[in-house]
């Protein structure tokens, strides 16, 4: 499953990697109201959260369907600006329309690969169907959906008050502390862009970003399908420090997309793609498999002693070895006329944590 971004006839300067305040605001946002996601910042979480004034942790929780479980397009510029004021002001100049759709669009919409949707500013039906499934999800939002559709306006400034309030208490301070890493990295993929092109650009953004075989197409391997263009001839590249192990992506027909990527450093591990979570979980599912793993986790075998152990022929041995060596799950070595294989520990260890980066990119 990926997302597929259609490039063809995109000049390379319009694609664009830039830090975005605003986008590494919704990143904190997420790990405080969903610690859990980022065991890395839980130390950062509970000392923020607790410093919070109980107004300011109280209109936090009334607007946190923005970025809980997804993270709202608003919250993804597609034109990155220096500061959050400036990027406010952008979204101070999107039309009621726009800015409600885009508000509603993750929680309360099923329809965001859709070229239209109505704004339930002006249609019934849309303006009824996200009041039921606000309602679905709770009284607060709920009552912040309806505060949203009678008065979108005033609904607008409350949030800008409220992204204001946090940059003075905490966000501030953060953003100061990451952006030189932040705008480093991005000069760092705008460099490899230009001196040695897209596909070695994008596989430093990540292991899940790449460039399809005909060149005309950014490829992101997420647990979901879709397809979008370059709309606006752009696509933009956010970094961020707070976002890891989520990949996020715009793809919205008729937006511009923005893929917002975790920066790399020692303690983000490099993480597997589904195929191979998915290879492994089925490689490993094989009650056979499973058995052989009891002795080659414990040393190196061969497959005549495998055979042997285990009551099956040389050539059901090989092809059970097989598949998981393909799983990337056995390391092999020779000594002497004898073939040793052994369970790669490691890898193993890694397939829970790997299955949980995954469904959670």
């Amino acid at each position: 499953m990926s997302v597929d971004i259609d490039i063809t006839g995109l000049p390379p300067e319009r694609i664009v990697f830039s830090p975005s305040p605003l986008a590494e605001l919704g990143a904190m946002l997420h790990a405080l109201s969903e610690p859990a996601h980022h065991p890395g910042l839980h130390g950062w979480a509970t000392a923020t959260a607790s410093s919070l004034k109980p107004d300011l942790a109280d209109r936090l929780t009334e607007a946190d369907f923005l970025w809980r479980s997804m993270r709202s397009d608003i919250l993804l510029p597609p034109a990155p600006r220096a500061t959050l004021a400036e990027e406010l002001d952008d979204l101070d100049r999107m039309d009621d329309d726009s800015f409600v759709t885009a508000v509603f669009e993750i929680t309360c919409s099923g329809d965001y690969e859709r070229e239209s949707v109505p704004s339930p500013l002006t249609d019934l039906r849309a303006r009824a169907r996200i009041r039921e499934l606000a309602a679905a999800r709770g009284p607060r939002q709920a009552e912040f959906t309806q505060r949203m559709l009678e008065n979108p306006t005033a609904l607008r400034a409350w949030l800008r008050r409220l992204f204001e309030d946090c940059e003075e208490a905490f966000f501030g301070d953060n953003w100061q502390r990451v952006q030189v890493q932040l705008a480093a990295d991005a000069r760092h993929k705008g460099d490899l862009l230009r001196r040695k092109g897209l596909t070695e650009a994008l596989a430093a953004v990540s292991p899940a970003v790449s460039l399809s075989e005909d060149r005309h197409r950014i490829v992101v391997d997420k647990l979901a399908n879709g397809r979008t263009k370059a709309y606006g001839n752009a696509i933009t590249f956010v970094p961020t420090a707070f976002g890891w192990p989520h990949l996020l992506l715009v793809y919205r027909p008729g937006w511009q997309p923005v893929i917002q990527y975790p920066v790399a450093g020692p303690e983000i591990p490099q993480g597997a793609a589904p195929q191979l979570v998915q290879q492994r979980l089925e490689a490993l599912r094989h009650p056979a498999r499973m058995r052989m793993c009891q002795s080659l986790a414990r040393g190196p075998h061969t497959t005549s002693e495998l055979a042997t152990s285990y009551g099956l022929t040389p050539p059901e041995v090989s092809r059970h070895i097989a598949v998981l060596k393909k799983a990337g799950l056995l390391s092999t070595r020779r000594r002497g006329r004898y073939v040793l294989h052994q369970l790669d520990l490691t890898a193993v260890a890694r397939i829970g944590s790997d299955f949980l980066e995954t469904v959670l990119r």
